[in-house]
């Protein structure tokens, strides 16, 4: 009895993981959109507006916000990035970062698009944003510029993550982007294989490439609660179509799918199909509004004006010592005080002449000095013929006063100036004959008090909040410069590099494309202005460089 127990026990053991194996894993939802290319119109639907896990589709947006931060001039594709711990961490596919190592942008770029690196993609979030939630929260945004409504990203590789979410025909909209906003980009969705700096990387969709003819992309995704995701791409004759699948069952079952789906949609599409591409996001740009802030005052807040006297600062202490030690021995006395009682004292004794102020003559043009020193000498001598003006008796007998200091006059002369009139009697009294001088009243002190009117407090209310505006990013950037044709892509590529290189002020915020055309490789720098693209010309024509200015 002993020993049938046990054999029980094991037998039941048996049947128990039979079972199990016999029960099939739950399936990933299924969902699934096709669309003409050329025009974005629906060719076929299923659970296209389902959200479900996207996977590794979420790249597709990475790399979008990538190129977009690259047009901008934010980035060059040989901007170096410092990996961190949180990106070296990342799971599986990986490229295999280390933390603290700097890698160029463009290696982060070709492992996040081919091999679906997690960790390449962590680091252009955190690179290009600072952190990946921030870098999650502009993918959300940027989704909802493409016209992505039911996406919301919480990473920028795409593992599974609680309000992470997108739906086929977003991830077919965001495809359809990608061919139509970044042309130099798209044949990065079409390699085998490439150099992504620390090692060679293969595509993970190098199978549905390689079997299906006419497809040049664009991403596959995977994760056990996502299935089997794909964005392809597709083009027969004049015809392109752009299809999702969500929810596949393996790699084969899904490429299979996907084959089903665009081989049936490229025969109910017609062969002409007027182009309608899509319209380019708008770019997000801060504005920030700002108001003054003015802290309250007692002078603001009481009702009627406050008066604040000023009070006299002490006299500057760089005279010379012997001006000051002249100052400080002279009587403190009013100036214009003194110049009029010392002017009455010299004419005290002229009988019955008052003279009245009148203008000063204007002098001749070009007299000299000497010669008016001289005309005054002689008016005033004692032995002149008489005058038949009154004024002649008081010339005569006055004393000549002291000029007036000029501008060159030295402080010692000033202050001997006011030694000398406060040495004058303090007070002269008339003579007999009632002769004086008409002197005006002293004017009055300026007064050292100041009235501030009272102010309204001010706007001491909080800045306000940062204002979102949104403009077209294309604006009026529609002109390319072409540097003409070269037999092979990479002597191209190295010319556009090397201009870029040496005028980053000019070409900063330029796309370099090199199109293949009958003639040859021809290298472009696009999306500029028509007067950037011709002050870009005309530089490159003093350095002996063909150019000219094409429309885009």
């Amino acid at each position: 009895m002993t020993r049938i127990l046990p054999a029980f026990r094991l037998l039941g053991r048996v049947l128990i993981a039979v079972t199990l194996l016999a029960v099939p894993a739950a399936a990933a939802p299924f969902a699934a959109y096709v669309m003409d290319a050329r025009s974005g119109q629906p060719i076929y639907r299923q659970n296209s507006d389902t959200r479900l896990h996207p996977a590794s589709l979420t790249k597709m947006m990475t790399l979008y916000m990538t190129f977009s931060a690259i047009e901008r001039g934010q980035v060059r594709l040989d901007s170096k990035f410092t990996i961190s711990s949180n990106a070296a961490n990342e799971p599986p596919s990986k490229l295999g970062l280390r933390a603290g190592q700097k890698i160029e942008l463009r290696y982060l770029i070709r492992a996040a698009a081919i091999k679906s690196a997690n960790d390449a993609a962590t680091a252009l979030g955190e690179g290009l944003a600072g952190s990946e939630e921030a870098f999650a929260q502009q993918m959300t945004q940027m989704a909802r510029a493409l016209g992505m409504n039911n996406t919301q990203f919480r990473n920028a590789h795409g593992l599974t993550t609680d309000g992470h979410y997108s739906t086929a025909h977003d991830m077919s909209v965001l495809g359809r982007h990608l061919f139509y906003d970044f042309p130099q980009y798209y044949n990065l969705f079409s390699r085998r294989s490439a150099d992504a700096g620390i090692a060679q990387v293969s595509a993970t969709n190098r199978r549905f490439l390689d079997d299906y003819p006419g497809a040049d992309g664009i991403k596959t995704g995977y994760t056990r609660a996502a299935g089997f995701n794909l964005t392809a791409s597709a083009q027969r004759g004049n015809k392109r179509l752009i299809a999702t699948v969500f929810g596949g069952t393996s790699t084969a079952q899904r490429n299979q799918v996907m084959a089903e789906l665009l081989d049936s949609s490229f025969t109910r599409v017609p062969d002409r199909v007027r182009e309608v591409k899509p319209q380019r996001p708008r770019m997000l740009v801060q504005q920030t509004t700002r108001r003054a802030q003015v802290a309250p005052t007692p002078a603001a807040t009481q009702p009627e004006p406050q008066r604040l006297v000023l009070q006299a600062s002490p006299p500057p202490s760089s005279r010379p010592a012997a001006a000051s030690s002249l100052v400080a021995s002279a009587p403190k006395v009013d100036l214009t005080e003194a110049l009029r009682i010392a002017t009455a004292s010299a004419q005290a004794n002229l009988p019955g002449v008052s003279l009245a102020s009148s203008a000063r003559p204007r002098a001749r043009p070009g007299t000299e000095g000497a010669a008016i020193e001289a005309a005054i000498a002689t008016a005033v001598a004692v032995d002149a013929p008489a005058s038949a003006s009154l004024a002649a008796p008081v010339l005569a007998r006055s004393n000549r006063p002291t000029p007036a200091p000029g501008r060159g006059a030295s402080t010692a002369a000033v202050e001997a100036a006011v030694v000398a009139a406060a040495e004058a009697p303090a007070a002269v009294e008339p003579a007999a004959d009632g002769l004086t001088l008409d002197s005006s009243s002293a004017p009055r002190p300026r007064s050292e008090t100041v009235i501030l009117a009272a102010m309204g407090e001010g706007d001491i209310s909080n800045p306000e909040a940062l204002q979102i505006v949104r403009r077209h990013g294309d604006g009026n950037r529609h002109w390319a410069i072409s540097l003409g044709h070269y037999g092979s892509k990479s002597e191209a590529e190295r010319l556009l590099l090397a201009y870029a290189l040496q005028d980053g002020s000019l070409f900063g915020s330029a796309s370099r494309h090199v199109a293949d055309t009958k003639r040859g490789f021809e290298p472009r720098f696009v999306n500029l202005s028509e007067g950037d693209a011709e002050l870009a010309c005309e530089r490159l024509r003093s350095q002996s460089q063909s150019c000219s200015v094409v429309t885009n």
